[in-house]
């Protein structure tokens, strides 16, 4: 059930989002994401994260997609796998997650959704996609749809000044590096990005949800590195 009186939330919503970015990531959404979804944008500590994950992109799964969802449009709200990765690597509590396993999507309202990211925040963790269009299935998306994305997410990146970033998965890490990246290759191995003359350290993993559960214990593996190195 959603909360009725919801602007202390909204208000609360930009201390952990970059909300003058949403505009531009909009239009990308009207461009090449489903007409019937809004986009989803990178949420959690906005000031000098410890780690900063980007993911592939947001699909109809995320219950904060829809268009009456007025509350905090943030990655992963009313799934379960991600957040059962982000407990594996410490940065959510048992808690947390309990309360999270026990809900139905549909169970998700916008106080709850800012409780999750506010944990995150306070653990020093930001959540963002290279592409925020939300597509309704988890279908492939080009490679060319992602690089109208880049800037973007460079200029979210250059804001947040994340100390590591960790990028999910082969097409991710190669498009955000620009250089062919194979993650069972650059286990445990650091990437440079240098982003408006500031250099970034950056570890390539597995992308842990969907097919890529199979690799999950080698994602939270390296994820638990990257985090203390």
């Amino acid at each position: 059930m959603y909360i009725k009186d919801y602007s202390d939330a909204l208000n609360k919503i930009i201390k952990m989002q970059l909300k003058h970015l949403h505009k531009e990531f909009d239009k990308l959404q009207r461009k090449h994401g489903s007409k019937n979804l809004d986009s989803i944008y990178g949420c959690g500590c906005i000031s000098d994260p410890d780690v900063c994950f980007i993911f592939m992109n947001p699909t109809g799964r995320n219950v904060a997609s829809v268009k009456t969802w007025n509350g905090l449009k943030a990655p992963w709200i009313g799934t379960k796998n991600s957040w059962k990765l982000f407990n594996s690597v410490d940065i959510l509590s048992d808690k947390t997650l309990d309360q999270i396993l026990s809900k139905r999507p549909a169970e998700w309202d916008y106080d709850f959704a800012e409780k999750v990211y506010k944990e995150l925040a306070e653990k020093k963790i930001y959540v963002t996609n290279i592409g925020k269009c939300t597509q309704d299935d988890a279908s492939h998306v080009a490679d060319s749809v992602f690089k109208e994305y880049l800037g973007l997410l460079e200029q979210e990146i250059s804001e947040i000044k994340p100390k590591k970033i960790i990028s999910f998965g082969n097409q991710v890490s190669s498009l955000f590096l620009g250089q062919s990246i194979k993650v069972s290759e650059t286990r445990k191995q650091t990437k440079v990005k240098v982003i408006d003359g500031k250099p970034y350290i950056v570890f390539p993993v597995y992308y842990p949800v969907g097919q890529g559960m199979r690799n999950i214990n080698k994602a939270i593996e390296d994820i638990k590195f990257a985090i203390n190195y």
